[in-house]
């Protein structure tokens, strides 16, 4: 067998009792799964079935979050994936399933504390934010302590970009709001989810400009994607600044990848957009001492 070489930088958890909980028994979210037809993606996978879902993909490494949302209209929390349960899914899969941990911007510096420990003594690889809920701009200061720590620790950092499905103000994660956050910490390496859509021409330009900012691509099936995008990911330039994602259970693994192999990519694109950029964004998310 060959050794697998495909990272989804962004799969929700995926046991039956998590999608249960995330969508099933979710007031906001749940109205979402008939209009998305997710349905049947609902089911859900134990760890060691989910690994081996992975291994008849050819996927190397998978990226839950410990997701944090906020609902806008109830200023109340909206969902909240525990760290522990992705931290048991971590420990089942032997290192195949990478723990990202969930900034809840309510939590202040306790929640920056939280994060490090979740690092240091977990083991989780990265941190994810989706600030849209909560009202704050992806440039607020709020948020400039988790990414100071992100910086700190040397993890990348995943974020919410783009319009939101869910009812929220989409303004919040606009693309160009990274800018500040980029110019400010160089040495952060960020990924901008979702294509920024529909500001993908916005999010093309910050990805060109900064070393730091990558654009990932989950939630949007590959057959929709944005010509400008798959233009530039086929480039130099943009060659290793795109990260294929699913958002499980938004997209199956299964149809995201047999459409990326209907783009017409370059090989060299596509192995970069399958493989090298998420390795290099999460190849050097080592704690720092």
């Amino acid at each position: 067998m060959e050794t697998p070489q495909i990272i989804d930088y962004w799969s929700n958890i995926f046991t039956p009792d998590g999608l249960r909980k995330m969508y099933l028994e979710n007031d906001e979210l749940g109205s979402i799964v008939k209009w998305w037809n997710m349905n049947e993606r609902l089911t859900g996978y134990h760890p060691e079935e989910f690994v081996e879902m992975m291994d008849s993909r050819g996927i190397a490494k998978v990226y839950v979050p410990a997701f944090k949302m906020w609902s806008y209209r109830k200023r109340a929390p909206l969902l909240s994936v525990e760290v522990d349960a992705i931290a048991d899914i971590m420990r089942r899969t032997s290192g195949r399933v990478g723990g990202l941990f969930g900034i809840d911007l309510t939590a202040g510096m306790k929640g920056v504390a939280e994060l490090e420990f979740a690092v240091r003594e977990l083991g989780f690889e990265g941190a994810h934010l989706h600030s849209l809920g909560y009202g704050l701009p992806l440039n607020h200061r709020d948020i400039y302590p988790y990414y100071a720590k992100c910086a700190e620790l040397g993890i990348p950092i995943v974020v919410q970009s783009g319009h939101s499905a869910e009812r929220m103000p989409s303004a919040m994660g606009q693309p160009i709001l990274l800018d500040d956050v980029a110019l400010y910490f160089p040495e952060l390496k960020i990924v901008a989810s979702h294509m920024g859509w529909p500001w993908v021409e916005e999010l093309i330009a910050l990805a060109w400009k900064h070393p730091n900012l990558y654009i990932g691509c989950g939630a949007h099936a590959p057959k929709y994607w944005d010509p400008k995008l798959i233009q530039f990911m086929n480039t130099r330039r943009g060659r290793g600044k795109v990260l294929w994602g699913t958002v499980f259970p938004v997209l199956t693994h299964e149809d995201s990848l047999r459409q990326v192999e209907e783009l017409g990519l370059k090989p060299e694109s596509r192995d970069a957009l399958l493989f090298e950029a998420a390795a290099k964004v999460f190849g050097t998310g080592q704690v720092k001492q």
